[in-house]
């Protein structure tokens, strides 16, 4: 899960670190007010979506007065931001974060992520840091500084004062430099944290060493434990889909592509997916609907496809282990009456009962294209996804 960052700078202030004072702001109004409470002759105002690189999308604004902050945020608020990590749908920006403009004397890199190869947390850091923080780890990899704590207790203060060392910063900041770094392992550890990248770490012209800008995602099987850190769930920032998923405890992510998949079982989606690929074609989603594939959860599924515009073709793929290929069939047949489906839909049925599930599709007067192979399956599915293609739906 993640936050924006204005929550994620709170969270952070709680636990003591420092960070430019800031309001947030929900109407141009407010973000004229925000401004003028902040008694700034200089502000930045920011736009708070689930994204990086809002700097170069246009999302951050510098400001110098009351009425250029109530611009700024008129302009950014409401409007659909796309990032290079938001994709071509990009995040809506419901809110803006009217913040002190810092002087800077430098940018630093600071950021705790979870090394799996490992199982461990591992603390970077660079000396450059801010907008072209990837192109550096891309051109010159020495300059990324890495340090791996421990699961239970973080980071050892002489690594921490490694990375201070790498840093390269004034010695005078080397005590609040090491708390910064020791105090963002811990709240990894503790959050249960995903990620958390503060870039750029500033160093002031003042000598203030602040969080300029911050990123916090969690790992949304460990939020049972922290309720107060689910509450700061933001769904609009969400795909819908995946959001309604969830409530027929459905495993779907949205991808780009146009063929629709519906699959009982990670690995197997994910194997579906992949000789989708392989037969030239692009998957439009992930769509994990588990071992219990009842009327009710292969409706609710195929719903979440048929909302996606950009769906050609429909693979439904079905291991019978636990679940009895012919009653997701008899699933399928109720689903595909109640949603009515537009796109040609193509069945591949393996395991318990899938000769009776066969005979189920057969027998049911819907135009269903029958697979006998996964393979099979991808190449009908690909096949009729293709704009060449003339089939209409259920045709054989």
């Amino acid at each position: 899960m993640n936050i924006h960052e204005y929550q994620a700078k709170a969270l952070l202030a709680a636990r003591g670190l420092a960070a430019p004072s800031g309001r947030l702001a929900a109407t141009p109004e407010q973000a004229a007010r925000a401004f003028d409470e902040l008694h700034l002759q200089r502000a930045v105002v920011k736009a708070q979506i689930h994204a990086g690189g809002r700097g170069k999308a246009g999302g951050v604004l510098f400001v110098s007065s009351r009425a250029e902050a109530e611009a700024a945020a008129k302009k950014l608020l409401g409007c659909t931001l796309v990032t290079a990590q938001t994709g071509p749908r990009g995040r809506p920006v419901n809110q803006v974060l009217v913040q002190e403009r810092l002087d800077l004397a430098r940018e630093l890199y600071l950021g705790v992520s979870l090394d799996r190869s490992s199982g461990r947390p591992q603390v970077i850091a660079a000396a450059r840091g801010g907008m072209e923080i990837e192109e550096l780890a891309r051109t010159d990899p020495t300059a990324i500084l890495c340090e791996y704590g421990d699961p239970d207790h973080g980071l050892a203060p002489f690594q921490a004062r490694n990375l201070f060392t790498g840093l390269r910063l004034p010695h005078e900041q080397m005590k609040p430099a090491m708390e910064l770094i020791l105090s963002l392992a811990r709240t990894f550890i503790e959050c249960d944290c995903s990620l958390i990248e503060v870039n750029p770490l500033a160093l002031c012209a003042d000598g203030r060493l602040l969080i300029a800008d911050l990123k916090m995602a969690f790992d949304d099987n460990a939020l049972r434990r922290h309720p107060d850190i689910a509450a700061l769930r933001d769904t609009a920032q969400e795909d819908p889909r995946e959001v309604e998923a969830e409530q027929y405890d459905l495993s779907y992510v949205g991808l780009e592509g146009n063929i629709g998949c519906m699959v009982n079982g990670a690995g197997l989606a994910m194997a579906t997916m992949d000789l989708i690929r392989l037969q030239g074609g692009e998957p439009a989603n992930f769509l994990d609907v588990g071992g219990d594939a009842t009327v009710e959860k292969v409706t609710a599924a195929f719903r979440l496809i048929e909302k996606d515009e950009h769906v050609r073709a429909i693979l439904v793929n079905i291991f019978g282990g636990i679940v009895r290929c012919d009653l997701v069939a008899d699933g399928i047949v109720a689903a595909v009456g109640q949603v009515g489906l537009r796109a040609p839909l193509v069945v591949r049925l393996e395991g318990t009962n899938a000769e009776a599930g066969r005979k189920v599709l057969a027998a049911c007067g819907l135009r269903i294209a029958s697979a006998e192979s996964l393979e099979d399956a991808a190449a009908k599915a690909v096949a009729l996804a293709s704009p060449n293609s003339t089939r209409r739906h259920g045709e054989h």
